[in-house]
């Protein structure tokens, strides 16, 4: 018999004890729920002031980028009178892909379809300038180049590097 009060005491005392641990779980689980949030926002918050200028700073060289590959800044910038047509579309070639590869990280901090309009406007230049120089006879001069390849782009509707750097200034507007 004494073992069964024995027993009886342990388990009344066990009960007791899952009660109180029970009760002061569900008093104090509101106030670490609270504080787990208020560190989480705490953290977005941080790396929000950390990222945010990184952000602001990859969509100017994007804009940046945009303008140094449109053919009319890049013509007047290579100065391409005195090669020709074959030695400038090379010179073209490459300093748009130096161009790229120098900003390609800036995709980290840019949204996907930004990213997708810089490398359109990238391959589009490309081609521009690939296409004028196969339609070009061979003794044709970088001048000779550079004619036709802004007169392709004075025949179209609209400059298709304006419409890039609005729709990555779109782009940068969400962010806001």
């Amino acid at each position: 018999m004494q073992l069964y009060s024995l027993l009886l005491d342990v388990l009344k005392y066990t009960v007791a004890g899952i009660g109180v641990v029970y009760i002061a779980f569900y008093l104090f689980k509101p106030y670490l729920d609270k504080t787990s949030n208020l560190q989480v926002l705490e953290f977005k918050k941080a790396i929000t002031t950390q990222t945010l200028p990184l952000r602001l700073q990859a969509y100017e060289r994007l804009v940046l980028f945009t303008d140094r590959i449109n053919p009319s800044n890049l013509l007047i910038r290579l100065n391409g009178n005195s090669y020709s047509a074959a030695e400038l579309h090379s010179i073209i070639l490459n300093e748009v892909r130096t161009e790229y590869q120098h900003n390609v990280t800036q995709q980290i901090y840019v949204s996907p379809q930004a990213w997708a309009v810089i490398r359109r406007v990238k391959d589009d230049t490309l081609n521009l300038v690939t296409n004028a120089v196969k339609s070009m006879p061979e003794n044709a001069t970088g001048l000779d180049l550079g004619k036709v390849v802004l007169t392709h782009l004075s025949k179209l509707e609209d400059n298709p590097y304006d419409i890039a750097i609005d729709m990555i200034r779109k782009d940068l507007e969400h962010l806001f």
